[in-house]
């Protein structure tokens, strides 16, 4: 058996949220900060992460507690992995519980460090399936697409999710479409702006995926608009159209907005970043709390007013790798 190392990026949602979950159209980007495993052989199934251990005896171990543990149980039942004679040591670098898909990254890198430590060798589509049921079948969250695709891929991605309105098993689901676009795009001026609260991006989301699924005229026109702004969100960005895609941006979330599925705290720094000189300002992801994303190519004014506001964690998108091998012993 060897060692095996590997890492996942957060990402960030520019426009097309949160309709990943609903056959909509997304772009979103990477984020430089990632999630860290490494998987090596061990006597016993241990757990190790912020200083923390658990050693795995038996399948009820693998039930959720709501601790620091969740992520990897929930991998773990999945993959009936109770048995695995290794260690599991993991940490990351992106903010918890901030919208920046955190946990997505970590499932993603802990499901596939555990499939190349026992052999398996899946191309990155399932991997990204794989990784979304196990979020929402095991770790039970509300999910969409969104974040398994990006924290597989990375990059700066056009998304099409169209055909995926509803969960499926994973031999039943078929593929997004994935569209690379940083090789277009030589500058993307974008901030993004933590609002200082923890959230929980499935109780966002559950009560208007609920709405969804009972046919609400106002969720379900929202959301095929919204997937219509994220496709002529595209063009924009490829034209390098600031005020364009600012424009779209805003659009795309004052209907969110209008459906509930923002917050004070997101409203509040949207608010500033477009008083001090940002184009377009929205959610980067669930909302209630977590982080906001703002186009800004003059981004000083935007970001000194944003930390005058008490956001103390302000970072930039970054095209970047997704799931990778960082080393094998």
């Amino acid at each position: 058996m060897q060692v095996v190392r590997c890492s996942a990026p957060g990402r960030c949602g520019i426009i097309g949220n949160p309709t990943d979950m609903y056959g909509g159209s997304v772009i979103s980007c990477s984020i430089e900060q990632r999630a860290l495993v490494t998987v090596e052989p061990a006597e016993a199934l241990e757990l190790h992460t912020c200083g923390q251990s658990l050693t795995i005896l038996n399948s009820d171990d693998l039930l959720l507690r709501d601790d620091l543990f969740d992520v990897a149980r929930a991998v773990l039942d999945y993959l009936g992995g109770e048995n695995l004679k290794c260690r599991i040591t993991y940490e990351t670098e992106i903010p918890i519980k901030a919208g920046v898909s955190g946990s997505t990254a970590l499932t993603v890198a802990l499901l596939y460090g555990l499939l190349r430590f026992t052999g398996q060798h899946y191309h990155l589509y399932r991997v990204a399936e794989l990784a979304r049921y196990i979020e929402l079948n095991h770790l039970r969250v509300v999910c969409g697409y969104q974040d398994a695709y990006m924290c597989t891929f990375g990059g700066l991605n056009y998304m099409d999710f169209r055909g995926k309105e509803f969960y499926r098993e994973p031999s039943e689901e078929i593929y997004a479409t994935i569209e690379p676009l940083q090789q277009y795009v030589p500058e993307l001026p974008m901030i993004l702006a933590h609002t200082g609260i923890a959230h929980s991006s499935g109780a966002v989301h559950k009560p208007l995926r609920e709405r969804w699924l009972e046919g609400d005229p106002q969720v379900r026109s929202a959301y095929e608009e919204i997937a219509k702004l994220a496709r002529e969100g595209k063009k924009a960005l490829l034209a390098g159209d600031w005020p364009g895609l600012g424009y779209l941006m805003n659009e795309n979330h004052a209907i969110q907005r209008d459906l509930g599925g923002s917050g004070d705290a997101n409203e509040r720094l949207i608010r500033i970043a477009l008083e001090n000189g940002a184009l377009g300002a929205k959610l980067a992801g669930a909302g209630n709390g977590g982080t906001i994303i703002a186009l800004c190519p003059h981004p000083s004014p935007v970001i000194d007013a944003l930390r005058t506001a008490g956001s103390d964690l302000i970072f930039a998108p970054k095209p970047s790798l997704g799931v990778r091998i960082d080393e094998i012993i």
